[in-house]
């Protein structure tokens, strides 16, 4: 080893070394947290798994075969005013005496065509959320006032012919985008029936699978009734790498929607989750595919962590989407706006397909021009065995 006139290492020797210790200890440090902090989140999954209601588990033994979806009803036209015969001209008497003039009869009244009401009041813009890609799942601009706006689902859909809740189904995505950079990702929703019980769950992973940078879960439970889904719980778990962890629920009441911060709203017909309303939507379309044409509007009641609105959906294209198992056929709707977006909002965009039974087979989550997340189907659903 060279050494110098006094004995000791030359200085840039002596930098080096004491760079290394540095990173060295830097490392020990970040593995002793990330140790930490996976038994910290060990401990409170116990927590939380003894608090929200268990997971049903499922085998999924099989793929969902595409299917010719049922035709969408045209639109109804108004109704036609048959227009009076022409008549004979008739001869033209001599005026008679003033007293014994007859009044002059009144004018047949004119038939107007029926006009359908307004099928949903405009919605305001869609409010912010306080978490960044990890509140982005879904979010869509609402209407001020839940109880100003009903659903666009009526109650009779629940008695349509030949419907029939699907079996158990798990759908996979991948998920690519951009915040700040390049995002990567995969996600998951898991319908899941016992009965007229019900479970929803939406898994969502930023970053690899073996060290995710966020995961969210997202857990509705319920049952089902003849006017679709009616959600008794829902439950959301957000983990951020070094930040703290964030967890949500709402429980629903006759007539009550109970709050994450424990202040009760009034319920409205038909309310759903963030994690149900895929599912309600699905069904809400196999009963009611006219509600899927063209420049119509679909309304869904939504119960947050933090308030109660009504979200408003505009059905704006056809769209086919390539997958890997091969183009698929969809309809595109998207988040409606009465004023221009802020910088911090939220929008989501979905794709249903008519073919895998108006599943959700994309979904695009934009924050600005720049940041957005997209999730499409990776592959076909999986069917539960029954």
């Amino acid at each position: 080893m060279a050494v110098g006139l006094n004995g000791t290492e030359p200085s840039a020797r002596r930098r080096r070394r004491r760079a290394a210790l540095v990173v060295l200890a830097l490392a020990v440090v970040w593995v002793h947290a990330c140790v930490t902090q996976h038994v910290v989140d060990s401990v409170a999954d116990l927590d939380t798994d003894a608090a929200m209601p268990a997971r049903i588990e499922v085998a999924y033994v099989r793929d969902m075969a595409l299917s010719t979806p049922p035709p969408s009803a045209a639109p109804a036209a108004p109704a036609a005013v048959t227009p009076p015969r022409p008549r004979a001209p008739r001869p033209v008497k001599p005026p008679k005496p003033a007293s014994a003039a007859e009044p002059a009869s009144a004018p047949a009244p004119t038939v107007e065509p029926a006009v359908a009401d307004a099928a949903s009041e405009p919605a305001s813009a869609a409010s912010s959320t306080p978490e960044q890609i990890a509140d982005a799942v879904p979010a869509v601009p609402a209407a001020p006032d839940a109880a100003a706006s009903a659903p666009a689902v009526p109650a009779s859909a629940a008695s349509a012919p030949g419907f029939e809740w699907p079996a158990s189904t798990r759908m996979s995505y991948v998920l690519t985008g951009n915040y700040r950079g390049e995002v990567n990702g995969s996600a998951q929703v898991e319908w899941i029936r016992l009965g007229t019980r019900y479970q929803v769950h939406l898994d969502l992973v930023v970053g690899p699978s073996v060290a995710p940078i966020i995961t969210r879960r997202m857990s509705s439970d319920g049952e089902i009734t003849e006017a679709g889904l009616s959600p008794r719980r829902y439950d959301q778990d957000t983990k951020v790498v070094l930040r703290e962890r964030n967890r949500a629920t709402i429980l629903f009441e006759p007539g009550t929607v109970v709050l994450a911060n424990g202040e009760r709203r009034d319920s409205v017909p038909g309310v759903q989750d963030t994690a149900s309303q895929f599912v309600q939507l699905t069904y809400v379309f196999s009963t009611r595919p006219d509600l899927l044409r063209i420049g119509g509007t679909v309304d869904i009641p939504l119960a947050l962590p933090h308030k109660v609105d009504v979200w408003t959906y505009d059905v704006v294209e056809q769209e086919t989407l390539n997958t890997n198992f091969g183009p698929l056929p969809t309809i595109h709707l998207k988040p409606r706006r009465t004023a221009p977006p802020k910088s911090n909002e939220l929008s989501a965009e979905i794709w249903f397909a008519p073919q895998l039974r108006y599943l959700p087979v994309r979904i695009r989550i934009s924050q600005g021009p720049e940041n957005y997340l997209d999730l499409l189907i990776s592959k076909k659903p999986e069917i539960g065995a029954p």
